[in-house]
């Protein structure tokens, strides 16, 4: 079978590699294909993934939608060229479109909501729809499959994520300093529009806070003024994971590494405010999971109440020990993720179908 993979950020990487793996050694054939967003092509070329560009990222409204459409162009003559028996991506139009076109099942994962474009771009033209059993939003039950795990999961789950404790000389951290990640991103993905984060006049108030705690260092995909130079973490970014698995707190802007925060069982706080002034989390079903059930997570508008709440965690010396319990609980609750799609891809269509049959006797 021919499976072509396509991969809009440095998370898809990480989510699909070892589905990738499990595929090829399986004797199927993959093609991947990416854009070149911050890490994503220093990603696939770490973990040794061949891929192809299909198109450059776009910032603007105006400029993603011409580059729509020659993405969908440029996507579909290398989908022309490999003749995929499916096409897969994380909430992704492009591989949709290109798949309807070809008459070509698509597959997509998506476990985030409020995202209205984004979603009629793809859902209309995919053929399947995978999100975690805890997503909010509505979706065709006719094509709509849940699983009880995180994509996170997918590459933080034991059998494939050991952290690698000689990151902590790469970074330069000493093993007694109490390590703390602060994440600012680039507010430029369509889904960010109207969402707000940490004000550039409180940077200086949450590193000078923070640093009586500990060693703080920053990841940030957005340019970063001098003074905060001296605190970007320069690490490759593979070993990522495994330098946010020693950290005693993760605190910033930024869905996906809050979520791989927690799933590691490091004290996690997100800050991000909606229009309405709403934290965000509280329109995400899986940041309400890893708060409600497990308390892995904290989300907040509110700069002022996330710093306090971490000062809370870091004040108590055994947060990361508590974090560490409450991980091992959700481990024992989801699947393997990787596992439960690689069997799904393998077995399409009838893994579908058996789904379909499942769900229709429990109605």
């Amino acid at each position: 079978m021919k499976i072509l993979i396509d991969i809009g950020h440095p998370a898809h990487v990480h989510f699909f590699r070892n589905l990738v793996f499990n595929l090829q050694r399986d004797g199927h054939q993959v093609k991947i294909t990416a854009r070149d967003k911050e890490v994503s092509l220093a990603l696939l070329g770490a973990y040794g993934l061949d891929y192809e560009l299909r198109g450059e990222m776009h910032t603007g409204m105006l400029k993603k939608a011409f580059g729509l459409l020659s993405i969908d162009f440029r996507l579909l003559g290398i989908a022309r060229k490999f003749r995929p028996d499916i096409l897969m991506g994380v909430h992704n139009p492009y591989v949709a479109h290109v798949g309807a076109l070809l008459g070509k099942p698509v597959i997509i994962f998506t476990d985030t909501e409020n995202v209205k474009i984004a979603s009629l771009l793809t859902y209309p033209f995919a053929d399947v729809i995978i999100t975690p059993v805890f997503f909010k939003d509505v979706i065709n039950p006719e094509k709509h499959v849940t699983i009880k795990g995180l994509k996170e999961i997918a590459y933080l789950h034991p059998n494939y994520f050991t952290p690698q404790r000689d990151i902590l000389d790469t970074a330069g951290i000493d093993e007694k300093d109490r390590l703390i990640i602060l994440r600012f991103i680039s507010w430029g993905a369509s889904h960010d529009v109207d969402l707000k984060g940490i004000r550039k006049d409180k940077e200086k108030v949450f590193i000078d806070t923070l640093s009586k705690y500990g060693k703080v260092l920053i990841t940030s995909e957005r340019p970063l003024d001098n003074w905060l130079e001296k605190y970007r973490i320069r690490v490759p970014p593979e070993k990522m994971h495994s330098l946010l698995s020693y950290a005693s707190l993760y605190i910033g802007e930024g869905g996906t590494m809050a979520a791989e925060a927690a799933v590691l069982g490091t004290p996690s706080i997100h800050i991000e405010s909606t229009g309405d002034g709403r934290a965000s989390g509280e329109l995400s079903g899986n940041f309400m999971e890893l708060r409600d059930r497990y308390g892995l997570m904290y989300f907040f508008a509110s700069q002022d109440e996330a710093l306090t709440r971490a000062i809370e965690i870091l004040e108590d010396p055994h947060s990361k020990a508590e974090w560490q319990e409450k991980k091992q609980r959700l481990l024992g609750d989801v699947v393997d993720v990787t596992s439960w799609m690689t069997e799904f891809v393998e077995n399409y269509p009838g893994s579908f179908e058996n789904y379909r049959k499942k769900q229709s006797a429990k109605s």
